[in-house]
């Protein structure tokens, strides 16, 4: 199966202008193809079939950068516009890049005529090689990993920070699973199924075979909205376009991305727990959209329960376990977990309520994530 590996590197001066310059000629070669097909779709024609090649007269320096990488546009551009047209409601029109925007480019890998391949990793040395750059590039390697190199994507995000996603060939981790169930019989620490709450104080409310656990919710957009604010008070007082706006620009660029690496390194670790921990794990059907439109916007979007889900369901799949989405309309929240009685008068403000019926008292997100696995255990039966 294909797997994504993800590093910091540090390229040397000369390795960040040939970056630059394959940032930029990818981007060129986007426009113009773009440019063309809309003006044929203003004419009422077909979408074109355009290649980089047809450029490289007109435009030497596109010779200059790997061939690969603008092979690659060509092909992220035809697929964004077949999705299109497939489903437009979904889908956006291709729009034309800017230098502003995070800037990337993808290559493959290939088996040169001395058997060697163009994309190399060196885990001892700590060095990168790719295509059309000369020498070895720095890189923390905090993982290694087995398998087929089939390409290489270099980003350099708004903080002038550099990354390349290495995409491997790897065995498929499930069968390592399949196989350490099998030499053990069964494996302790692993529950059958666990139903997830999520919520706005605690992250996630957990309840498994084990008992209920709670996780808190880190906030880490809420704790750092102080520091953005002044910083980028700070940008504003700044004449654009200048060397002191882009300091500023670039220092504010540093606080988002910590910001985002702490949360996306919190859902890693929480997701992946959650995933060997249980062999079926039941979630809520959360409409994220609507809900980010309300007051609480703020704090929806800074959980990211989408992401959270979706990391949830491709560690699911690596690992062999099972992700049921309960549907939108069943109260977990609302319904008693001892007895059924489905409490209508509940408001989201209530956190603690007595079942009127049996007389129980529940903590409304543990309740919800009794619910929750409860659904799932009728779910597998009817299966």
């Amino acid at each position: 199966m294909l797997k994504a590996y993800r590093y910091r590197i540090y390229p040397t001066k000369a390795q960040e202008e040939f970056f630059e310059k394959a940032f930029g000629c990818c981007r060129f070669v986007w426009n113009k193809m773009l440019e063309e097909k809309l003006e044929a779709l203003k004419q009422g024609k077909k979408v074109p079939r355009i290649t980089p090649a047809r450029y490289k007269k007109e435009y030497p320096f596109l010779r200059e950068v790997d061939s690969l990488a603008l092979a690659n546009v060509q092909m992220k551009q035809e697929k964004a516009f077949r999705d299109f047209f497939k489903n437009p409601k979904h889908f956006r029109m291709p729009k034309f890049k800017r230098k502003k925007d995070k800037q990337s480019y993808t290559t493959n890998n290939q088996q040169t005529k001395s058997e060697n391949e163009t994309i190399r990793v060196d885990f001892e040395k700590g060095l990168l090689y790719l295509p059309k750059v000369k020498s070895g590039i720095k890189a923390v390697f905090h993982r290694e990993f087995e398998g087929k190199i089939k390409s290489a994507t270099v980003v350099k995000t708004k903080a002038a920070r550099y990354y390349v996603s290495i995409l491997v060939d790897v065995q498929d981790p499930r069968n390592k699973e399949v196989n350490r169930i099998f030499e053990n019989e069964i494996t302790k620490r692993e529950n059958f199924i666990c139903g997830i709450d999520t919520g706005l104080i605690s992250f996630v409310t957990i309840a498994n075979d084990t008992g209920i656990s709670k996780i808190e919710s880190p906030k880490y957009l809420i704790k750092a909205e102080k520091r953005l604010k002044r910083l980028q008070r700070q940008l504003s007082r700044k004449k654009e376009g200048s060397k002191n706006w882009e300091k500023a620009r670039e220092r504010l660029a540093k606080e988002y991305e910590y910001v985002k690496n702490s949360r996306e390194d919190f859902l890693h670790k929480i997701s992946k727990t959650i995933i060997d921990e249980n062999q079926v794990v039941v979630v809520e059907s959360l409409n994220v959209k609507g809900l980010s439109r309300t007051r609480l916007s703020k704090h929806i979007l800074d959980s990211s329960w989408s992401k959270f889900l979706r990391y949830l369901k491709y560690k699911a799949d690596w690992y062999g376990r099972k992700v049921i989405e309960a549907d939108r309309s069943f109260p977990s929240s609302k319904m008693c977990s001892r007895c059924g009685y489905i409490n209508k008068e509940l408001k989201l403000k209530d956190r603690v309520w007595i079942c009127p019926k049996c007389k129980a008292v529940h903590d409304r997100d543990e309740n919800a994530a009794k619910n929750l696995k409860n659904y799932g255990i009728a779910y597998i039966r009817n299966q």
